[in-house]
């Protein structure tokens, strides 16, 4: 009798510490990684706006960082020259401050979504190198000063680079030279010196971009340019670039002393026949439904296979946890990706941990539980 007293009270017990446990477990993506690094989401204009209730209440749920996926970009907030439009950015760092979020200003210098404008004067002759610094400091400045104190880190320049390293064949390269870089940075740093200043790109994460990456860091702290992080986009496929490859890249660029945000996450599920990983915006491709497998559902064993890919990825970050600044998804849910459009217009993609319901993925369930990882 006494031995099945025992036994019973040691059932008891197990049972009563499993529920504690199950009570205690983090059930969202921010409260589990509290003590890491701030996970983010870049929101659209009907989040902004809060027009989109169901995508605001899970951002409001489970992240405690934004970024803008264009409310910032010049075309939108300085469309014409000195004309500016902050109605849509007012309203993205007012939601940052109002929750209490890591805000992010994505982004400053860019090769894409600039308005032809800015490189050409009045007559439409081609603006010299001292104009065009003077108009790049006066957009910066005007758009950083507006927003001191209010958005914690921007991300200066973005994809300044080809994939061989070599520095991209830009407007702001050809009229300027390199120095473009630095100065953009200085710039920013004049009119906000407590933000954290970013370069931001993809395919970082293989050689020879990462080593002009590498070279690039190096060359901005060497000339005492203010770079505190570097940003891996982490537009990533199924099996490219692997866990392995952003576990060497997250110590390559720690090891310059600057933090890493993974600043773009997402899984492109879809075939890109011809192409390896990219996150070029200018890529298209004809209309084809076989590279729209999924149309109708994901078959199990493709979600199982996202949600494998991101728990590899989560045990990667929660170890490189004291190097990152924040760890960013490409949008909320499903429905919200830039890759139902990219590089094929009306697709059907699967990217993120929320479905094009709201609801949590398998792959939710995993990063959970990668934040135990040591």
């Amino acid at each position: 009798m006494l031995t099945k007293t025992l036994i019973f009270a040691q059932s008891a017990l197990i049972a009563a510490l499993a529920a504690s446990a199950a009570a205690q477990a983090p059930t969202t993506l921010k409260d589990a990684y509290k003590n890491d690094f701030p996970i983010g989401a870049a929101i659209n204009a009907a989040q902004i706006s809060g027009s989109d209730a169901r995508g605001d209440a899970i951002l409001k749920e489970q992240f405690n960082s934004i970024s803008p996926e264009n409310a910032l970009k010049w075309e939108r907030i300085h469309p014409q020259p000195g004309k500016y439009d902050f109605t849509l950015a007012d309203q993205y760092v007012a939601l940052g401050q109002e929750f209490h979020l890591f805000t992010v200003g994505h982004c400053l210098v860019w090769h894409n979504q600039v308005p032809g404008w800015v490189f050409r004067d009045d007559k439409g002759n081609l603006l010299g190198r001292e104009a065009l610094l003077a108009r790049l400091r006066e957009h910066i400045q005007t758009v950083v000063g507006r927003y001191k104190g209010k958005i914690q880190s921007w991300d200066v320049v973005n994809e300044a680079l080809n994939d061989d390293g070599t520095l991209r064949p830009s407007m702001w390269l050809k009229i300027i030279g390199p120095d473009y870089i630095e100065k953009a940075f200085a710039y920013a740093h004049e009119a906000d010196p407590a933000a954290q200043l970013t370069y931001n790109d993809y395919n970082i994460e293989f050689a020879a971009k990462q080593a002009g990456a590498i070279a690039l860091v190096k060359k901005l702290k060497a000339g005492g340019i203010p770079i505190a992080v570097v940003g891996i986009q982490a537009h990533l496929q199924p099996d490219s670039p692997t866990a392995e490859q952003e576990d060497a890249a997250i110590t390559a660029f720690a090891a310059l002393g600057v933090k890493v945000a993974i600043s773009e996450l997402d899984i492109n599920i879809l075939p890109l026949p011809g192409h390896g990983p990219t996150a070029d915006v200018t890529l298209k491709l004809a209309q084809d439904p076989a590279l729209n497998p999924y149309a109708k559902g994901l078959p199990e064993e493709a979600q199982q296979k996202i949600a494998d890919r991101y728990q590899a990825l989560f045990q990667v970050f929660a170890k490189h946890r004291a190097d990152l600044q924040r760890v960013t998804f490409w949008g909320i849910s499903d429905g919200d990706s830039w890759l139902n459009d990219w590089p094929i217009a009306g697709r059907t993609n699967y990217p993120l941990l929320f479905d094009r319901n709201g609801k949590t993925k398998p792959a939710f369930d995993t990063v959970i539980r990668a934040a135990a990882y040591n």
